[in-house]
């Protein structure tokens, strides 16, 4: 079952309806549980799991890669796992508004300055800052034409999370973001098993069978065609 709010206005937002009808059948029964069509997950999920079977290769690899370089550039160990995180929901959730999603997501699990920089991210992609090199990607010019206009509500985030002791964490998170994702380089999870098992904290129950306020959100990406 697709997110209802993914197709509105498109020609799958019928799929609905369709799907409903084709319910009446005795023989045929709505997706409630694993997809035959994905990886079966573990029964404890780890961080480790979500990246190897729930999230696609292009994004899992663009994570990977951001997090060497943040490695390779000395950066401490707070920047690395942000630059290790920093667009989880676009690899296991949405896209939309994922610094937010993101930083809710791992917000139980994480320093609060990590979270914090992931969830800033968002806004701060989008503004240069020149006196620590940072510019403007070139690759989101390509994306949304050169005459795009962040929102308000991100300039407003933007001027915020400047004035904040946390800036520079969630600024050299954008720094160290691979824009132009290198198909060639192969980057292993295992290469930072040493810094998520310090910096993650893992929950014994599994992700999103631990009760905290955001398991729902891992069991979504446990079990994301589930009709309810």
């Amino acid at each position: 079952m697709p997110p209802a709010a993914a197709v509105i206005g498109t020609p799958a937002a019928s799929c609905q309806g369709a799907l409903l009808a084709e319910a009446r059948h005795q023989d045929t029964v709505f997706m409630m549980g694993d997809n035959p069509a994905l990886p079966k997950m573990p029964e404890r999920p780890t961080l480790k799991d979500f990246f190897l079977l729930r999230f696609g290769q292009i994004p899992r690899m663009h994570l990977l890669q951001s997090a060497r370089v943040a490695r390779e550039n000395g950066l401490g160990e707070k920047v690395i796992m942000a630059c290790l995180l920093h667009d989880i929901a676009i690899a296991g959730l949405l896209s939309a508004n994922h610094g937010y999603w993101g930083a809710q997501l791992v917000g139980p699990y994480v320093d609060a300055e990590v979270a914090w920089a992931i969830e800033k991210h968002e806004a701060l992609r989008y503004f240069p800052d020149e006196s620590v090199g940072y510019r403007y990607p070139q690759a989101y010019v390509d994306y949304f034409g050169p005459d795009y206009n962040p929102p308000g509500y991100i300039r407003r985030e933007h001027e915020a999370a400047r004035r904040h002791r946390w800036y520079m964490t969630s600024r050299l998170v954008t720094i160290n973001d691979i824009y132009s994702f290198d198909p060639a380089a192969v980057v292993d999870y295992d290469e930072f098993e040493d810094v998520v098992g310090r910096n993650f904290r893992q929950p014994e129950e599994g992700l999103g069978f631990d009760g905290s306020p955001v398991a729902h959100m891992w069991r979504t990406m446990i079990w994301p065609n589930n009709f309810l």
